[in-house]
């Protein structure tokens, strides 16, 4: 099974277009366009989920094609541990990083110190 990225994606499309799109290239498991938690809007991409044949054609095929006027980013996803965790802390930004700076920061100059 093969997990494809699609990014670009016009707000106003459904995830029934997008597997209708796909399926022109073999079976779809599985469509997902990804929404906005709060205001359940659209975020512009999505997943797609098919055989791996099938998705390697798909992937060449609808890189850079046009749905409902949006020219469409296509690629093989990457794996789902590394994403969540990037946009979590992303999402957490100053307060993560600053914390994280600090304690750097500190540590280097206690270490410093000790030498």
């Amino acid at each position: 099974m093969m997990n494809i990225f699609v990014s670009n994606i016009n707000y106003s499309t459904r995830e029934e277009s997008l597997q209708d799109l796909f399926s022109e290239f073999g079976e779809v498991s599985s469509a997902k366009i990804i929404t906005d938690r709060e205001t359940g809007r659209s975020r512009g991409f999505g997943f797609v989920e098919m055989g791996d044949e099938d998705g390697k054609n798909a992937i060449e095929a609808l890189n850079g094609k046009e749905l409902d006027g949006k020219e469409l980013n296509v690629s093989e996803a990457k794996p789902r541990e590394d994403k969540p965790r990037r946009s979590f802390d992303n999402n957490r930004g100053g307060g993560y990083g600053g914390g994280n700076r600090g304690g750097g920061y500190g540590g280097g100059n206690r270490g410093g110190s000790n030498w």
